[in-house]
């Protein structure tokens, strides 16, 4: 096997493998930075073992076991009494390895999500701390979605490690009792992640990272099945999920949702949605993702009907901006507002957020405003705010559906 091939076979583990082996290897230590390290030397080590020897059988067990090896000399070089402990579990534990089959690895992912969520880290590092460790994001990612600094990100993401560290926080899924102060950070990351893999259309690593933000969704709903928000956010991801195949065109090309072919939408997941907003909507106070949910359920019955009720949908994100103060919120609020009021009034709504330095580099706003202005007739405006979406966009196919609006309106 050539260098190149191995570099994909490891690329592939660590991407289907990654979250799963490091919630392993964490659980034993409680060290989520040293897990992390313990499993980049191991991939390391697979580029360059892997082309001289082959791939072996049980990619992810031959990794389990240099990543617990590599955590046996970080414990040696520790020498610490709760340390010695775990370095005799980790020694004992590392002589099963060999005989370990890839599906008797237990998926401890779930109670590492909880960890993350401990009382010990601060409120809002947790679901950029799941994030990280769970779905394997980059700061830089994780920053993006967020809107904050990278830099900063990363920062505080080193810090929220070693107070988990710290506390020595059990990973397991708590009690009852607790599950309710930690579970919003948990639907907050799984919600982040499939918004990243849901914004990079054509992307194989993205499409596998919505899946599997789908995936955990279902096991928190499973684990909690009372908690209407967890339902409302699986709702949300599914109505999503159910327009992807209607959201490019046969040449690939970015197709708008009031423009997609309805004949394209997955009924049977719309259905699933359905079924999960009126559950959650009949178990409790309604919270912020059954709203989104809601809004979303909107969308669709508009389409579908050819009569969206846009003052409703307006109206559900007044409710959802009294609860998150978003300034993304008030940015997709404008966007209805146009619908119902017209575009002069909900740019007067979209300068509200204007002064956020979030919105600077944010490219929905300054897509939002040169779709508003344009339809105000408010032309070198509209060009303006096209400009710096086409240089904001990552997207080539929604790069080029800007480019071609933009002609459009200098043509025009």
């Amino acid at each position: 096997m050539n260098a190149a091939t191995a570099r994909q076979t490891a690329e592939r583990v660590a991407r289907d493998s990654y979250g799963r082996l490091l919630a392993y290897l964490a659980a034993r230590t409680r060290d989520v930075a040293g897990a992390e390290d313990a499993l980049a030397e191991a991939f390391a080590s697979a580029l360059h073992t892997w082309p001289v020897h082959g791939v072996p059988d049980n990619p992810d067990a031959w990794l389990l076991t240099v990543a617990r090896r590599r955590q046996t000399d970080a414990m040696r070089r520790r020498q610490t009494r709760r340390e010695g402990e775990v370095h005799l579990k980790l020694m004992h534990e590392e002589m099963d390895d060999a005989a370990m089959q890839q599906d008797n690895i237990p998926d401890r992912r779930l109670a590492l999500m909880f960890a993350c969520a401990h009382p010990a880290v601060e409120p809002g590092m947790r679901a950029p701390l799941i994030l990280q460790t769970i779905l394997g994001l980059t700061a830089i990612d994780i920053a993006a979605a967020f809107l904050i600094p990278p830099a900063t990100m990363g920062q505080r993401l080193v810090r929220a490690k070693a107070r988990l560290r710290e506390a020595g926080a059990a990973f397991a899924i708590p009690d009852r009792d607790e599950l309710a102060g930690r579970l919003d950070a948990v639907l907050e990351a799984i919600y982040a992640a499939y918004s990243k893999g849901w914004t990079q259309i054509g992307d194989t690593a993205a499409d596998r990272l919505a899946g599997e933000a789908i995936w955990l969704g279902q096991l928190v709903v499973a684990l909690a099945p009372d908690e209407p928000e967890a339902k409302g956010m699986l709702a949300l991801m599914l109505y999503a999920e159910a327009r992807r195949a209607a959201r490019r065109g046969a040449d690939g090309a970015y197709i708008p949702l009031d423009a997609q072919d309805t004949g394209l939408w997955d009924r049977a997941i719309i259905a699933k949605a359905e079924s999960l907003l009126h559950a959650a909507n009949r178990a409790g106070p309604t919270g912020r993702y059954q709203i989104e949910a809601a809004i979303q359920s909107a969308h669709v019955a508009g389409r579908v009907s050819a009569q969206t009720d846009w003052r409703s949908i307006v109206a559900l994100y007044d409710v959802l901006f009294a609860l998150t103060h978003s300034p993304v919120v008030a940015l997709n609020r404008a966007a209805a507002l146009a619908e119902t009021a017209g575009p002069r009034e909900a740019l007067a709504a979209l300068d509200s957020v204007a002064g956020d330095p979030r919105m600077a580099d944010y490219q929905p706003y300054w897509a939002t405003r040169g779709h508003l202005a344009a339809r105000a007739g408010d032309r070198q405006d509209a060009l303006e705010a096209f400009n710096i979406a086409i240089g904001l966009s990552t997207d080539e196919a929604e790069r080029h559906y800007l480019i071609a609006r933009r002609q459009a309106l200098q043509d025009g």
